[in-house]
């Protein structure tokens, strides 16, 4: 057999632990792992010196998202391409329900979108915020019979008509087991968050450090252990999206230990930055939701993904321009929430690996395989034959400082400037297709696909 790609002698993170194999492709899958394979192919890469590892699934992105008077400033297209310069060859979106909308009706803009722009491959997770008097609980089986099988709710966002309660969250909990779905929450007590912030601002405390303290670690924490308590009650699964805080975390990882199926999310900003951005001149570019937390917090984050207790790290990806966090310099809550990192994820995440920080089999396993498994990517995560070719070569000796200038997105400031890469991505393959190399993007607009995920299994 004649094979496309013949990717020779690079250290692959496979399934079983680090390998020199070669890997063959055939079409866009992979045909062939094996040690000095002596095969035909069209084209031979040279791996010697380069870590191989799976593209990065990023399951937490807003691309082309209205948010604080705004829409994010990645579309599809600008998303995606930045996405596959970091290593990054799928992403799972947050298009979010409007009032009266179906699920259709709240996807269906977003696949036209993708279908015309999107570079790497793609799905959705559904965010819930009306219950069209129990229509999309009825409707939620035939979308996941479609490949739409996680759903959103936003604990907060109650001013700005988005948040689910206490009894909605527990339907959903409850359809989403029935169903073979994941409930996804954002959590965080809004009620206190919202009075902490109107008395700041009666105090003429308006700076970004008083976002940070509006919504300070034990906001976050109520709301993820009110969200564990009800998800363990109901032996429901369980995704805890963009863990930041200790004691929410802790909490978490007792329920994980007691058996109950609950699923923690971190990104890299809450790994590698605290709540002291918000004290720099420059802090309201740090401003999300939720925010950095302390020093103890960060720590036991990376404890906990080292101990194999954080099942994801993703991006919540979503910046906006800086004109538009400076409507916020003088009342932090007019900035728009969100920061970027759908390029810094996998690089970021593979330079501590190369830093000892931790592990390549850990990065894969956060970043590749666990967000493929829990979302039903069935394809996608690892390299193993019959999955998609879907493959970026890390060369460990490369440094990269991360500017704006070198940046493939939409945006005119990244939380990221200045970074240093101990290492960095030398080119990605998305099913067996060279997309990027050596800092040139050589994708396509459109050539994405929808992943049509299978219905969540359990843990």
């Amino acid at each position: 057999m004649d094979y496309d790609l013949l990717i020779k002698n690079g250290l692959a993170i496979l399934p079983t632990g680090k390998k020199k194999v070669d890997i063959a492709v055939k079409g866009e899958k992979i045909a062939l792992i094996g040690e000095n394979l002596s095969v035909n192919a069209k084209e031979i890469v040279d791996a010697s010196g380069k870590i191989v590892v799976p593209g990065a699934i990023d399951v937490h992105t807003h691309l082309a998202m209205p948010f604080g008077g705004t829409v994010s400033a990645d579309d599809y297209f600008t998303g995606t391409r930045a996405a596959l310069c970091g290593g990054t060859t799928s992403i799972i979106d947050y298009p979010c329900q409007r009032k009266g909308n179906s699920i259709k009706e709240t996807l269906k803009p977003r696949f036209e979108m993708c279908e015309k722009d999107a570079c790497s491959d793609y799905s959705f997770h559904c965010a819930i915020t009306d219950f069209n008097d129990g229509a999309i609980l009825k409707e939620m089986d035939e979308a996941c019979e479609s490949g739409i099988t996680s759903y959103k709710g936003y604990m907060v966002y109650k001013k700005e008509g988005m948040m689910v309660n206490d009894g909605q969250i527990y339907q959903l909990l409850l359809r989403c087991k029935e169903v073979g779905a994941i409930l996804n929450l954002h959590a965080e007590n809004p009620d206190i968050l919202d009075v902490r912030a109107e008395q700041f601002l009666k105090e003429g405390k308006t700076s970004p450090w008083y976002h940070y303290l509006s919504r300070p670690e034990f906001v976050a924490a109520e709301a993820d252990k009110r969200a564990i308590f009800l998800a363990t009650h109901l032996n429901a699964p369980l995704y805890i999206v963009h863990m930041s805080d200790k004691e929410g975390l802790e909490a978490a990882i007792e329920a994980k230990k007691q058996g109950y199926d609950i699923r923690i999310e971190t990104c890299p900003h809450y790994l590698e930055f605290t709540n002291e951005v918000y004290k720099r001149e420059n802090g309201i570019n740090f401003v999300c939701s939720p925010p950095m937390k302390g020093q103890e917090s960060l720590e036991a984050l990376w404890k906990a993904l080292n101990e194999g207790y954080i099942d994801t790290v993703a991006t919540d990806h979503c910046p906006f321009q800086l004109h538009e966090k400076l409507w916020g310099k003088d009342d932090f809550t007019k900035i728009p929430n969100g920061c970027a990192g759908i390029e810094n994820m996998y690089p970021y995440m593979l330079s501590k690996a190369n830093e000892g920080k931790t592990t390549f089999e850990t990065v894969v396993r956060v970043c590749s395989y666990n967000p493929a498994k829990i979302f039903g990517c069935k394809d996608k995560g690892s390299l193993e034959v019959g999955k998609d070719a879907d493959i970026v070569l890390f060369d460990p000796k490369k440094e990269f400082t991360v500017s704006v200038k070198n940046m493939h997105s939409n945006y005119d400031h990244t939380i990221w400037e200045g970074f240093k890469c101990h290492g960095y991505v030398a080119s990605t393959y998305l099913r067996g297709t060279l997309v990027f190399k050596d800092g040139q993007f050589l994708g396509k607009r459109g050539f994405g696909k929808f992943i049509k995920r299978e219905r969540y299994h359990g843990k």
